[in-house]
């Protein structure tokens, strides 16, 4: 049963976004701001706009189109690849993959989006800017150790490498800085909620905060854990196939690396956290793959402490849905 009066698929590139109807068709736009307002005029009521992430790319027409009362989806690229792969298609142009994520919508249920606030998207910008100094700062180290073992034949470049690397430490500590005050300026009951468990350190618990709105967007702390990939996703066919069972890679990578580090602390500090890995390397798990675990419990220990509003406490045993 169709929902909305009229479903649309869009592809967006740099430049234009072809957008397909479920019933008008094919048109394209300019990707600014004229061509969002050409097609905000062409849509009727009840409709819904289906597009990709596709990084900077959808984000200004997502969130013009939520402002401006149209639903949106926003679905995974992999899930889009992966269903015009199943339909074998020959033809790759971006009217076609428009058609796609239109008919993907048609037979799929699509999550609607939600727009970010003016605190959640310069947060995130801060946290991608913050990642691209620190892989740079991690080369100019690298750089800088190889100089001096060749004995530093330049001094020139040995001394711009130390430069540009006290720059970035200096870029790097103002930028958390202003995440940090961004979000004491909104969530600082929550920040002090999620660092009072061991183990959650206050970047992990700052971007956790950043991209689940302050955990408003997921009801239980299955969805959270699943958002995040820390569940395992299951390889069984019939009696032939026994593959092992692995973690969701279609997820957070970055707040999965961030808890998954979290993890070796709160095996030593977080006593819940202790006995899961205990448990499990007793069994014969290996020492990841209870890490792993270790992480998927942290997460659950965030999520009822977020949405109780009460510190962390051993004793407390969580009764929210799991």
């Amino acid at each position: 049963m169709i929902k909305y009066k009229e479903t649309y698929g869009v592809d967006i590139s740099k430049d234009v976004f072809d957008v397909h109807g479920s019933i008008v068709g094919h048109h394209q736009y300019k990707n600014d701001e004229p061509g969002f307002k050409k097609l905000l005029k062409a849509l009727p009521d009840s409709s819904l706009v289906v597009m990709e992430a596709t990084g900077y790319y959808h984000y200004r027409l997502a969130q013009f189109l939520y402002k401006n009362q149209v639903l949106v989806s926003v679905v995974n690229p992999l899930s889009i690849k992966r269903f015009i792969q199943m339909r074998l298609a020959k033809v790759k142009t971006d009217k076609s993959d428009a058609k796609a994520i239109c008919e993907y919508a048609l037979l799929n249920e699509v999550p609607i989006y939600s727009a970010l606030t003016a605190i959640q998207s310069e947060c995130l910008q801060l946290f991608r800017l913050q990642d691209a100094y620190l892989k740079h700062r991690t080369a100019t180290k690298n750089k800088i150790h190889g100089e001096v073992v060749l004995g530093v034949p330049s001094k020139f470049v040995y001394r711009s490498l130390i430069r540009n690397r006290k720059q970035l430490d200096k870029e790097i500590a103002a930028i958390e800085s202003k995440i940090l005050s961004l979000v004491k300026e909104d969530q600082q009951e929550q920040l002090t909620l999620l660092t009072s468990i061991p183990g959650i350190g206050q970047k992990t618990a700052l971007f956790l905060i950043v991209v689940t709105d302050g955990f408003s967007k997921f009801e239980t702390s299955a969805q959270l854990c699943s958002y995040v990939g820390i569940t395992p996703t299951i390889r069984e066919s019939s009696s032939s196939v026994r593959g092992r069972a692995r973690i969701s890679k279609v997820s957070n990578r970055k707040l999965r690396n961030l808890l998954f580090l979290c993890s070796f602390n709160a095996c030593k500090h977080n006593k819940a956290c202790n006995a899961v890995y205990e448990r499990l390397v007793n069994k014969g798990k290996s020492k990841k793959l209870a890490l792993i675990a270790v992480a998927n419990k942290l997460l659950k220990q965030c999520f009822a402490i977020a949405k109780s509003g009460r510190p962390y406490d051993e004793t407390y045993v969580s009764v929210l849905p799991r």
